[in-house]
């Protein structure tokens, strides 16, 4: 009994020790902290102390100018949806902001390292397998990523893909669509995707639910990349080095709204992600807000363009695509395409940016619902009008989705 209580101890003891090493790794020495009304610590670090510059390719980086094109950007000229507000913001924000030449980065607590099923791939999106054969419209563009079929992922999405793109953006609306269980979680996103080899390489950005991470069940502004298909590269927001933020009033990983509702007002938050010249993603919000970008170094064939553009939702859980129960996690706002405006979630506003360097509407679409019993998806496109897409779905709702 002693000897196991001895054992037991000195395990508990590594992992303390592993934990704080993590920490201290993760977690950047910050000039001022201010606490958020739902707990989280805001921390602002001199720009060129963030995690991004841990990165070996990225030791003598020089932060680079926003691009002219952005900087031009005017937010009243992003065309906004009818009867929604774009009138969004961070929790955090109420509590402080952070001073020039600083960039606000949420601290990684104790309790988050504690609710992660793995120390090592903290903040890490699970691994990409595939789990049938590559899809014929996507291998001949020499894009290996099985996009129909990834293992413990249910999407609902609209793609376009045959052509360089160097850009994309969406007005997304915003909900607080409910997560199952402990390693489940829920988003809504653009994904820029192109090929790498045996893998794929993605940048990606949105809102999501994840409470493995966050450690709540608010929707959170947040940011992705991978060069492998998640396997050993990249991450979410800056929980690893990669992604150079640039914005001092926005916070990858904190919480954004306020949440639509039905019968209600909806909210709205445009997102683009564009390509410089130089090879480097930068992740715009139309408020006039770029955020930051991910640096030409971290990236292969996506230096020069991607070759596929997603918008829509993604369920993570090891009970999609299964015999049931499947998961009671939502997407979108938790109800059907079919409910549309006030209802269901949607993304307007679609635009992507080829080499002729203007956005514009994609000239060729494609819907696809992996469960569309469970999570369903709808581009109404009404004469005259642009279109809006339509996603989500309550997940498990027998007899529809058992």
């Amino acid at each position: 009994m002693l000897e196991s209580q001895v054992e037991a101890r000195a395990s508990s003891s590594s992992l303390d020790r592993e934990i704080e090493a993590k920490l201290k790794l993760l977690n950047k020495p910050a000039v001022k902290s201010i606490k958020s009304e739902d707990g989280d610590i805001i921390d602002c670090v001199h720009i060129y102390k963030q995690p991004a510059f841990d990165h070996p390719a990225l030791k003598n980086h020089t932060i680079k100018p926003i691009p002219s094109f952005l900087l031009d950007y005017e937010p009243s000229s992003v065309r906004g949806t009818p009867n929604a507000s774009s009138q969004v913001f961070q929790l955090w924000q109420k509590s402080g902001s952070c001073p020039k030449d600083t960039v606000p980065i949420r601290r990684i607590q104790k309790k988050d390292l504690l609710r992660a099923s793995s120390l090592e791939r903290f903040g890490q999106k699970p691994k990409a397998y595939s789990t049938n054969k590559k899809n014929h419209n996507f291998t001949i563009l020499g894009v290996t990523d099985d996009y129909v079929n990834l293992q413990n992922r249910s999407v609902s999405h609209l793609s376009t893909y045959g052509f360089n793109f160097i850009g994309a953006s969406a007005n997304i609306n915003i909900w607080n669509p409910k997560v199952e269980k402990k390693g489940e979680f829920t988003t809504a996103q653009i994904i820029l995707k192109a090929s790498n080899g045996d893998f794929f390489e993605s940048i990606e950005a949105g809102w999501m639910v994840h409470p493995e991470l966050y450690g709540d069940s608010n929707s959170r502004l947040f940011a992705a990349w991978t060069r492998d298909s998640y396997h050993t590269t990249g991450c979410f927001d800056l929980t690893c080095k990669g992604f150079v933020h640039v914005a001092s009033s926005t916070a990858l990983g904190a919480s954004v709204g306020p949440y639509s509702s039905r019968f209600n007002q909806q909210y709205e938050i445009n997102i683009g992600i564009y390509w410089d010249e130089d090879g480097n993603w930068w992740l715009n919000i139309k408020n006039g807000t770029v955020i930051g970008y991910w640096p030409a170094e971290l990236l292969g064939n996506l230096r020069h363009s991607a070759t596929v553009v997603q918008w829509g939702g993604q369920v993570y859980s090891d009970k999609v695509k299964k015999a049931p129960p499947h998961t009671s996690t939502q997407m979108g706002s938790g109800d059907s395409a079919d409910g549309r405006f006030g209802f269901a979630c949607y993304m307007s506003n679609v635009r992507i940016k080829d080499y002729s360097k203007f956005l514009k509407y994609p000239q060729f679409i494609t819907t696809h619902a992996e469960e569309p019993y469970c999570y369903s998806n709808i581009n109404d496109a009404q004469y005259g009008k642009d279109p809006v897409f339509y996603f989500g779905g309550p997940g498990r709702n027998p007899p529809y989705c058992p």
